[in-house]
């Protein structure tokens, strides 16, 4: 027969309710979990972590200012320890998406570290005279600037991974951007040729864009520095010691190892969403980069003998169940897919930021849930994109010089030679018979061949060059 399960009884400001013995949540995170049924996922673990880090040096913080008894503020950072490295983490239940503003994470939070501070004493869980959720764990702090400083610390860890594996990618497009450096292909502007260009400069320019997305992370996350801990409820600092307020930042930077510093505002910082909008915004802009990439990629590699052709792209999986040896551009596909997914996020980002009132934005735990699935998918599709697609990419150099070849976009390197209405006319002309560029301006004694080797070579035309009529 099965053991049959005890309970304790806990009570808050709505009555009592029965929680079983063996969890370490309490009263407030069991109402929030009944409430809050919405994505059926637990909260992200590093906000998790932050959420123990940040209770961590409160305590510690509380301690050294005489508020908090030395052996109970012992037993609350062993408690959050425990925490950091990973235990006690199914007792997080609160749904990401919550009402009030993450008062839930907040106390669920509070009721663990609570707890299990309990038990390290020697107590039994819910005798909250021994450690109490509120009074002591939450002792100078409010939800209202402990979620927005976990929710800083959480981006600040996701966007170091997404940096990571961005600058990996940049670093691979650069590499072939040295492999394919001689091959001479045809230029591409609105899906019509263009004029030569060499795909190593393709490449190296999908690299340079994705530089650039590295120093927005760079600079997103310089926003994230900035905390509103020691502002309790609006900003005021009602509740929380002078001294608390002086020192938990510092004291926060020191637990952590990374330099925190106090917002010079609290109450404007309490309010206001717009740094995690910034982050969004960057995190986007990378998304759409990546994105338009994936496309030339997939339009680059099409065919293999119906489409453009002057790229394969490594094979990684059958591409249909109904046409044998199909092979689908799939990673450039889910990079797309997720850079849609991190744009959708954005507005509702930017919407749930816009739609605070007064002291407080109540919508900061859709604002996390975005940003943090945001994050995590777009270094998830870089990884995967660097690792399964760019790395193993190769060029069709016989393609890509017979495209070269034929195309009409070379009359455009003669056109200052000859003026632009000529060339036009010439242009039409080999379109219409069929002929190369090179073949009828030849056939029209127009150049002589040597001076044609030199105005049409493939290699000057993806460079600047003298148009001097003495230039060799």
């Amino acid at each position: 027969m099965p053991k049959k399960r005890s309970y304790r009884t806990e009570k808050d400001s709505i009555g009592q309710k029965d929680i079983p013995s063996d969890v370490y949540y309490g009263v407030e995170s069991l109402r929030a979990k009944e409430n809050f049924r919405i994505t059926g996922l637990n909260m992200h673990p590093q906000i998790v972590n932050s959420m123990a880090l940040i209770k961590k040096a409160a305590a510690i913080t509380n301690c050294e200012i005489g508020l908090l008894e030395k052996e109970k503020a012992n037993a609350i950072v062993a408690a959050c320890d425990e925490i950091i490295s990973g235990k006690l983490r199914r007792f997080f239940i609160v749904d990401p998406i919550q009402g009030g503003a993450g008062t839930s994470l907040n106390m669920n939070a509070n009721e663990v570290i609570a707890n299990r501070a309990i038990e390290i004493l020697g107590g039994e869980k819910g005798d909250y005279a021994i450690v109490h959720p509120n009074d002591d764990v939450n002792l100078g702090q409010s939800t209202n600037d402990v979620i927005p400083t976990a929710g800083r610390l959480t981006s600040i860890h996701l966007l170091q991974n997404l940096k990571k594996e961005l600058i990996r990618c940049q670093e691979a497009l650069d590499k072939k951007g040295e492999e394919f450096n001689h091959i001479v292909k045809v230029g591409r502007t609105q899906l019509q040729d263009a004029v030569p260009i060499r795909m190593g400069q393709e490449f190296r320019a999908y690299a340079a864009a994705i530089g650039r997305d590295v120093h927005r992370m760079d600079t997103a996350m310089s926003e994230m520095y900035s905390l509103n801990m020691g502002g309790t409820a609006i900003g005021t600092g009602l509740n929380a010691d002078k001294e608390y307020i002086k020192r938990i930042v510092p004291t926060l930077s020191r637990v952590t190892g990374i330099r925190f510093v106090q917002s010079f505002d609290l109450i404007d910082a309490t309010q206001n969403l717009d740094s995690f909008v910034a982050v969004s915004g960057a995190v986007k802009a990378c998304a759409v980069t990546l994105s338009k990439i994936a496309n030339d990629l997939r339009l680059l590699s099409s065919g293999p003998r119906a489409g453009l052709g002057e790229i394969n792209l490594p094979a990684r999986q059958s591409g249909s169940s109904i046409m044998p040896g199909k092979i689908n551009p799939v990673i450039p596909e889910v990079v797309n897919q997720v850079s849609f997914y991190v744009m959708g996020n954005d507005m509702t980002i930017t919407m749930a930021a816009e739609a605070g009132q007064l002291e407080l934005n109540a919508f900061e735990p859709i604002v996390f849930y975005c940003l943090f699935q945001s994050i995590d998918s777009l270094a998830y599709a870089v990884n995967t994109f660097t690792d399964n697609c760019i790395t193993g990419i190769t060029a069709n150099e016989e393609r890509c010089r017979e495209l070269t070849e034929n195309s009409i976009g070379v009359i455009t390197a003669v056109s200052p030679y000859i003026g632009y209405d000529k060339a036009s006319a010439v242009a039409k002309e080999a379109l219409e018979l069929g002929k190369s560029v090179r073949a009828l301006l030849l056939e029209k004694d127009i150049f002589k061949a040597e001076e044609l080797d030199r105005i049409l070579d493939p290699l000057h035309m993806t460079e600047p060059q003298s148009l001097k009529k003495d230039a060799p």
